[in-house]
């Protein structure tokens, strides 16, 4: 069976972006007017062989009707406004997320900040600088990390949980975990999006629990567990085998669409994976 997909290209921004939308030479991405597309790469997969070639949309109509009608329907997503869904962010703006590893053993600041006082002058410095959600994680997930048990991540991460709400009203809180007891008591003191590296596959309860929660979710793909993940990572097609990744478990468990999705650069991928899933994200 062959499987097409659809990757907008050669985007132009700001006033160029808003003029070309305007003579009908361009389409927004995600509805908006300040970043523009005028060409598509129409990539087939069937089985073991993948083909690729980038046209003008405006050329849709020269492919083939079983292309054609997949394109047209991809096209309708990647032009449609986005709803912004979390409070405080702007998904027509780029935001920055600052990172507070409450941790002894993160690769970049394992320990730096995982005391209270520490913890609470770095969230303020970071919204200082910009930052307008904060992630906030207990457990390290580096290469060769060792799953620890909910206990003591909650030990670590309370402190800035319970405090967050009550000092910075207008950021985003997001919490990193893979552990549903986690993630429900953090709920419970307001935080804003959950954030799993496992993408919901480490804890087989954490999407039953959170049904009846209307909460934001980052789904995050990783090939393997922190442990495993950077032992020769092999796709067939890293940049295909992740949107299929993605595609079927959106469609399969996340219903309320409040979803984020995040390719997982460095988490079970080489070099070469890390570098095709930035250069073509889109």
């Amino acid at each position: 069976m062959i499987k097409y997909y659809t990757r907008a290209c050669n985007f132009k921004y700001g006033s160029i972006a808003r003029q070309l939308i305007k003579n009908k030479r361009a389409l927004p991405l995600c509805g908006n007017k300040d970043i523009s597309f005028d060409e598509i790469e129409v990539i087939s997969r069937n089985k073991n062989k993948i083909y690729s070639k980038t046209i003008n949309y405006k050329k849709i109509s020269l492919l083939r009707s079983s292309q054609k009608n997949k394109v047209m329907k991809d096209l309708k997503s990647i032009t449609s406004k986005r709803k912004n869904f979390l409070k405080h962010v702007n998904f027509f703006e780029p935001s920055i997320m600052g990172i507070l590893n409450l941790t002894p053993d993160s690769f970049s600041d394992g320990g730096t900040f995982n005391t209270n006082k520490k913890s609470l002058k770095h969230i303020t410095k970071m919204i200082k600088s910009g930052a307008n959600i904060i992630d906030v994680g207990g457990e390290s997930t580096r290469p060769g990390s060792k799953t620890i048990i909910p206990s003591v991540e909650w030990k670590r991460v309370q402190y800035v949980i319970e405090k967050f709400k009550r000092k910075y009203k207008k950021t985003c809180l997001s919490i990193d975990t893979r552990k549903s007891d986690l993630m429900i008591k953090c709920t419970k003191y307001g935080v804003d999006l959950i954030n799993d590296v496992s993408g919901f596959n480490h804890d087989q309860k954490a999407l039953v629990k959170l049904k009846k929660y209307n909460i934001a979710r980052v789904i995050h793909h990783m090939q393997g567990t922190p442990k495993t993940m950077q032992k020769k990572p092999r796709y067939q097609n890293v940049l295909l085998d992740i949107y299929d990744f993605f595609e079927k478990n959106v469609e399969k468990h996340f219903g309320n669409k409040k979803i984020i999705l995040d390719p997982g650069i460095g988490f079970g991928k080489n070099l070469k994976h890390n570098l095709t899933l930035i250069s073509k994200i889109s």
